[in-house]
């Protein structure tokens, strides 16, 4: 009997929610994610250790004021450890735009073009990487000006349905609707725990991929933040699910069938209008979970983006 996570590749995408080479190599995804906050624990891991040393010394030898030094080694050490990732997984590496430029469009697409640049130099093509980017109004206008320059975009920190078809509208080619934030949420504001098929959660993401199935729109949905494995097996369908290792381990430790719940099909039905800016901005402040949990993912991966490139200058002083 082929194991949940054997089943479960049969139904979604596997995607590693992780910068960890080793668990990459164990599970076998197809593509892999990355955030701040991952880069942030990837930093810490010994594989990691001789690649961090070589950025480093390149960045000292570009001189210039620590704090510049340290913003731009970020940026260069996601890029790097995006490289090791691309030569493990065959499909592609998801790399983060800073957290700190979800509010301004025309920044954020200077640093993709950026990020795709150092893919570039190091081999890696521009079709290997997805720019991931949060869901505001100016990521998405981002996302919406890359794609048409052929830089395909991943919208992260998705918790609306607002959000959900802004990104529709700019035809962004991915998006991650995010399940544990969303339910930890729901459990937080009303003292009660949820099975899988109630779990507000994986109703929201379910409700996204049928969105796309009635509009006919190409976006590619990806179920992310999970808490259990009883919410990924609820999504087994959905077109892509990030994961993290710890979840990976328990579906690879697990024997059984994994039951389709979602089905893609793609309806010729009219699309509603565009959404304005007055209009996204309107839909999505009337959810409170989402305004709240958009708010505070920015906050989280800020933070430690700044804690990364606090890391950074310490040991770029050490030296």
């Amino acid at each position: 009997m082929p194991t949940q996570l054997d089943a479960l590749k049969q139904l979604s995408l596997v995607v590693a929610d992780t910068g960890d080479l080793d668990a990459i190599r164990r599970y076998q995804p197809q593509d892999a994610t990355t955030n701040p906050s991952l880069i942030l624990k990837a930093f810490e891991l010994p594989g990691y250790q001789a690649l961090i040393d070589e950025e480093l010394a390149v960045i000292r030898a570009e001189g210039g004021d620590r704090q510049t030094q340290a913003e731009h080694a970020v940026d260069r050490l996601a890029v790097a450890m995006g490289c090791e990732i691309a030569k493990v997984v065959p499909g592609r590496v998801s790399t983060e735009v800073a957290a700190r430029l979800s509010f301004d469009t025309q920044a954020s697409i200077r640093k993709a073009f950026e990020v795709i640049e150092l893919y570039e130099r190091r081999g890696v093509a521009k079709d290997r990487v997805l720019i991931k980017l949060a869901s505001t109004w100016e990521g998405i206008r981002a996302a919406e000006v890359l794609e048409k320059e052929g830089i395909q975009c991943n919208l992260t920190l998705l918790f609306s349905d607002a959000q959900a078809q802004a990104c529709f509208d700019a035809g962004v080619f991915l998006v991650s609707p995010f399940v544990g934030r969303v339910t930890d949420w729901y459990k937080q504001a009303t003292g009660q725990d949820f099975t899988a098929e109630n779990d507000p959660g994986v109703q929201f993401v379910r409700g996204v991929c049928q969105r796309v199935s009635q509009g006919g729109y190409e976006t590619v949905v990806m179920g992310a933040s999970f808490r259990n494995i009883g919410q990924v097996l609820a999504l087994g369908g959905c077109p892509r699910l990030t994961i993290s290792p710890a979840l990976l381990e328990e579906l690879a430790a697990s024997d059984g069938e994994v039951a389709r719940r979602i089905v893609m099909e793609s309806a010729s039905g009219q699309r509603p209008t565009p959404l304005t800016e007055p209009e996204f901005r309107w839909g999505h402040n009337q959810d409170a979970m989402a305004n709240d949990k958009l708010a505070e993912g920015i906050r989280r991966f800020a933070e430690d983006q700044a804690r990364l490139e606090g890391l950074i200058a310490d040991r770029l002083a050490a030296h």
